[in-house]
C-alpha cells in the first residue's frame, strides 16, 4: 500500500529537553501534512561529543526523557515514529547508539543497536573513536508493519552493503538510514553511498539527518534525503532543520527488482590470489 512519510532533519543539541521539543514540532508539522509513518536523524535525544559529559548525561531506555516524550507522541498522533537513533546507557557500562520504532500506540515495535562503530581520523585534525564510548550492535533488524517492511541501520551502517542486501532478501523494501554524518565525508560519500544502497537492492532509501553547526562546535553535513529503489532521489533537504512529507509506493521495489533481479543473482565463490613474487 501507498503511504505518505515524513522526514525530519534536525540540529540536535546537548539539551535532550530541547531536542524533544524542537523534534517534536517538526513531526507534528509532517503528520499536518499526510504523514503516517515519521523518521528523524541520528542521535536525535542528544547531540553530545565530549565523552565525559555524554555518559554523565545519558541514560537507560526506561529513564530516557525521550523515549517516553516520543512514545506518548506516537500515540497521541497514531502514527508509525521512527526515531533514528539515540545515545542511551547501555548494560556494560557503555553507550548504545539504539534505533526505536515505535507503533501507533507508542510502544516499541523494534530496537536496533549500531553494528558498525565510526572510528576514524579525517583531515584537519578531526578524529572520532565512536567504539570508545559506544558498544556495536550484533544484530540485523527487518520490521514487518501494514505500511510497508523496514531494514534498520545507522549512519556508518552505510558504507557496509552486506548489511543492506541482507535486510533487502529478508524482505526490506524501505531502508532507513538514519546519520550525523561529518561535513568532509558527507561532501564526498552521502549522496553516491545512498544511491548505491537504493541501486544494488531495489529499495527505497529514507535518509534523515542531523544538518549545520551545533552548539558544541561540531557541524554536520544535513541534506536528508529520499531515494526510490531505481536510485533517483525524490526529496532533499539543505542544511537547516526542516520536514518533508511525500508518498512511498512499495510496489516500485517489486517493479525495480524485476527490471534488475540481482538479489536473486548472487552466487557463492571461491577467493584465489596469483602473485608474480
Amino acid at each position: 500500500m501507498k503511504f505518505k512519510a515524513g522526514l525530519v532533519q534536525l540540529r540536535s543539541t546537548t539539551d535532550s529537553a530541547r531536542n524533544l521539543k524542537e523534534t517534536t514540532s517538526l513531526i507534528r508539522d509532517a503528520v499536518s501534512q499526510g504523514a503516517v509513518f515519521v523518521s528523524t536523524p541520528e542521535v536525535t535525544n542528544i547531540f553530545e561529543p565530549d565523552r565525559e559529559r555524554l555518559q554523565a548525561v545519558a541514560r537507560p531506555e526506561a529513564e530516557d526523557l525521550c523515549v517516553a516524550g516520543f512514545s506518548e507522541l506516537a500515540a497521541r498522533l497514531g502514527i508509525w515514529l521512527h526515531i533514528g537513533s539515540m545515545a542511551l546507557k547501555g548494560g556494560d557500562g557503555k553507550l548504545v547508539n539504539r534505533t526505536i520504532l515505535f507503533d501507533r500506540n507508542g510502544k516499541i515495535l523494534a530496537r536496533y543497536d549500531k553494528i558498525h562503530l565510526f572510528d576514524v581520523d579525517l583531515a584537519k585534525g578531526e578524529v572520532y573513536r565512536e567504539s570508545d564510548s559506544y558498544t556495536g550492535g550484533h544484530e540485523a533488524v527487518v520490521v514487518d508493519t501494514p505500511l510497508t517492511k523496514f531494514g534498520l541501520t545507522i549512519c556508518y551502517d552505510v558504507r557496509f552493503p552486506s548489511l543492506h542486501r541482507a535486510l533487502a532478501l529478508a524482505g526490506a523494501n524501505v531502508l532507513l538510514v538514519p546519520a550525523a554524518f561529518t561535513v568532509p565525508t558527507g561532501k564526498a560519500h552521502w549522496h553516491v553511498l545512498l544511491r548505491a544502497r537504493a541501486i544494488e537492492t531495489g529499495s527505497f532509501v529514507i535518509a534523515a539527518a542531523q544538518g549545520g553547526k551545533h552548539d558544541s562546535g561540531r557541524e554536520t553535513f544535513g541534506h536528508s534525503k529520499v531515494i526510490n529503489p531505481w536510485g533517483e532521489v525524490i526529496c532533499e533537504a539543505g542544511t537547516e532543520p526542516e520536514f518533508k512529507v511525500l508518498e512511498i509506493d512499495p510496489d516500485q521495489t517489486t517493479a525495480a527488482r524485476a527490471k534488475i533481479p540481482n538479489l536473486r543473482h548472487a552466487r557463492e565463490f571461491t577467493l584465489k590470489e596469483v602473485s608474480a613474487l
